[in-house]
């Protein structure tokens, strides 16, 4: 097993070191993560978890590209060359991990940790936000960040009942002809579903249900009968993964709020807008969005004076995933990962404002609340709503 990685993790790469800087967490608590799959067919779940550990010397690391199929998706989706995309990505950032250990010993809660479900965005998966995400475990959440199995993913795939078989959902463009909105409509009230399904999974495990999982863990999921509040459940995405998470808050009484990262509202339906019943907050980069967009989070925060909207100077769309940390020149082009604000402190803008805003929500007692100034826009590389430089929608 791999020891525990120092802050800054070098993977080779062709004309020189990549850094991958996955940071490490800021929060009191470690951090474990694993893979949990449920049912044997497409319309099963399949998440990462990141959880609040116990330390454990010598504990393994995650790579972050969990398997090199994952490469050829991102290649599919980014450069549409899976060939050269998908060999150049494995030379690049195949071999770097993140800095949490793998299925680590969970560290019970007689309070119960309250719980995040969270969304990926288009042509991403479950490992591509293992830093906002093991930030949020570090402070005390269980966080559950879905795979999407709505072909929006870069790639992913379940396991019908024969053992060992694995059957690819891959990324699935537009189809000629087809008004994206219908088609992306659709995708959306899928995955606003499996965020619903991944909350009643937990219900399940919280009332003693027995789950089994269908990947070969070492990780018991009955430990977190105990220590999740079910009742203190947020709902969170990245692009379309956060127009996922406001549709989630009109589908399911449960989710308390949600945290929409860089949101994406082209999507929903514009007769869902009144029904979005609990506060969202909207935390934009400062080159994604449309006025057209913020148009549709303004309709929101009118009707809810909870909800937020903050812009993060500085930002690109891309700022609000692991990708921004990837230093190399040719990440960097592929991907446009990188804006002009430091990544670190990006990252640490966005995890504090969701905080700030989680504790308002769900009700904690965590000194979040030193933080609420993010909220209303008010610090350093943030300004309150969305002022629009320019697009790049």
């Amino acid at each position: 097993a791999d020891p525990l990685p120092p802050p800054r993790l070098g993977c080779g790469s062709m004309g020189g070191t990549q850094s991958l800087a996955l940071p490490l967490v800021k929060g009191p608590h470690g951090v474990g993560c694993t893979d949990v799959m449920v049912g044997h067919t497409q319309q099963g779940l399949f998440l990462r978890l990141f959880y609040p550990s116990l330390p454990r010397a010598g504990a393994e690391r995650p790579l972050w590209i969990p398997r090199p199929e994952y490469c050829s998706g991102l290649a599919d989706f980014a450069l549409r060359s899976r060939r050269w995309g998908a060999s150049l990505l494995r030379i690049a950032v195949g071999s770097c991990r993140v800095p949490v250990s793998w299925n680590g010993t969970f560290k019970p809660c007689s309070s119960g940790y309250p719980l995040i479900i969270f969304s990926h965005g288009l042509g991403a998966f479950r490992t591509l936000y293992s830093s906002v995400c093991s930030e949020l475990a570090s402070w005390g959440f269980v966080v559950a960040v879905l795979e999407h199995r709505d072909h929006s993913a870069a790639l992913t795939y379940f396991c019908p009942g024969e053992a060992g078989t694995e059957e690819w959902i891959p990324y699935r463009r537009v189809p000629q002809g087809q008004k994206e909105f219908y088609f992306r409509n659709k995708q959306v009230h899928q995955r606003a579903e499996e965020c619903v399904q991944a909350l009643r999974l937990f219900q399940d495990i919280s009332s003693g249900k027995s789950i089994p999982n269908v990947l070969p863990q070492d990780f018991d999921l009955s430990v977190l009968k105990d220590s999740v509040d079910v009742t203190k459940v947020a709902v969170m995405g990245h692009s379309f993964g956060g127009v996922t998470a406001v549709l989630a808050l009109v589908k399911e009484p449960g989710f308390r709020c949600a945290v929409a990262l860089d949101a994406w509202m082209f999507p929903l339906e514009n007769v869902l807008y009144p029904e979005v019943p609990k506060p969202v907050l909207f935390i934009n980069t400062e080159t994604f969005q449309t006025p057209e967009s913020v148009a549709k989070m303004k309709r929101l925060s009118s009707r809810n004076s909870q909800t937020k909207i903050i812009t993060i100077l500085g930002s690109v769309h891309q700022s609000h995933t692991d990708i921004t940390f990837l230093t190399g020149k040719l990440i960097s082009r592929i991907f446009g990962a990188r804006g002009t604000l430091d990544p670190y402190k990006g990252l640490d803008i966005t995890s504090r404002a969701a905080l700030a805003f989680l504790q308002r929500h769900l009700d904690l007692r965590e000194g979040f609340d030193r933080w609420d100034e993010l909220l209303d826009g008010i610090g350093d590389s943030v300004v309150p709503d969305a002022p629009f430089c320019r697009s790049n929608l």
